[in-house]
């Protein structure tokens, strides 16, 4: 019995140097994605953190110490309130419409019947692939008034005189009927992989049952699509959120971008503005965590509302 209980000792303690040598080789091939995430994402967050507690600029000289300062001035900066205004009544009204459009040609390019629907696939995805600043200077001149195919199309059926961009009424529609536009192929796609994912089954059963197509899909097809809706949403807000390239391409006069009236001024372009146009880095980390803390909100209260349980029964 003392030799067996030596024996296990013994192995018991080279298991155990084994597996230290085993945890010291995965934190080794570790190390380094360890370090990247410490050095170019948790350092920059903190030092942004510390700027927004001083008056910071480019500038060399002392930077005192301010507290909260700069985070109340983010309650009584009309410019503030104005670049969050425009940036909530983008993503409240792009998201919405940009989603359902994209679920009607998923629903539409899900058809085995339908003809080059390989074809059509490709076409709504290239936007995707394409970059922001050519699709930017494209509708440029799309929305151009007098010469623009968007106001010539209009034309037909009576409507002239809308100046899109340069009219503070229209300049921000414009941008997110591009916006739209350019996102409607990644949300199909990922529309389709929900809905080929959705047992055929399912259907079939609901037709034998006597339902029309209208009740499959709005009490099969639309509840088993909720992890999908989910994911879609709340990506698809988090990315209007931080809304900026078309904003800056299409709206830049003489240099400054948000116009006319500030009427396109979003709340990405007011950070990189206030910081680096007019030299205020401490101020503009502040905007810049407010945007934080309003994206993290706005998220958990996606979730919140929307995630539920899904069970293919």
């Amino acid at each position: 019995m003392a030799t067996a209980a030596k024996a296990f000792a013994i192995t018991r303690q080279r298991w155990s140097r084994q597996q230290r040598r085993e945890a010291l080789w995965a934190y080794a091939f570790l190390s380094p994605a360890f370090f990247f995430l410490l050095a170019l994402i948790m350092f920059p967050i903190l030092f942004a953190f510390w700027i927004s507690l001083h008056d910071w600029s480019l500038i060399p000289r002392h930077f005192p110490f301010i507290g909260l300062q700069n985070y109340l001035e983010t309650l009584r900066d009309p410019l503030t309130i104005k670049s969050l205004r425009n940036t909530l009544f983008y993503t409240v009204g792009a998201v919405p419409v940009s989603m359902a459009v994209s679920l009607i040609l998923a629903l539409i390019m899900n058809q085995e019947k339908l003809p080059f629907r390989t074809w059509f696939r490709t076409a709504y995805f290239i936007p995707v692939i394409t970059s922001w600043v050519a699709v930017s200077f494209v509708w440029l001149w799309l929305f151009e008034p007098r010469w623009g195919l968007v106001n010539s199309f209009l034309g037909w059926f009576g409507i002239t005189g809308i100046k899109w961009l340069a009219s503070p009424v229209w300049a921000l529609p414009a941008i997110m009927l591009v916006a739209v536009w350019k996102g409607l192929g990644y949300n199909m796609v990922i529309f389709l992989a929900g809905l080929q994912g959705i047992p055929r089954e399912m259907h079939e059963a609901a037709k034998i049952d006597g339902a029309n197509r209208w009740q499959s899909f709005w009490f099969i097809t639309f509840p088993l699509l909720n992890p999908t809706v989910v994911f879609i949403t709340v990506t698809a807000v988090i990315g209007s959120l931080q809304v900026f390239t078309p904003a800056v391409i299409m709206t830049t006069v003489q240099g400054e971008a948000g116009g006319p009236i500030n009427s396109t001024r979003v709340m990405v372009y007011h950070i990189y503005s206030t910081a680096f146009r007019y030299n205020r880095l401490g101020y503009g980390a502040a905007l810049a965590f407010v945007l934080f803390a309003l994206i993290l909100v706005v998220t958990l209260m996606q979730l919140r509302l929307t995630q539920r349980e899904v069970e293919y029964t």
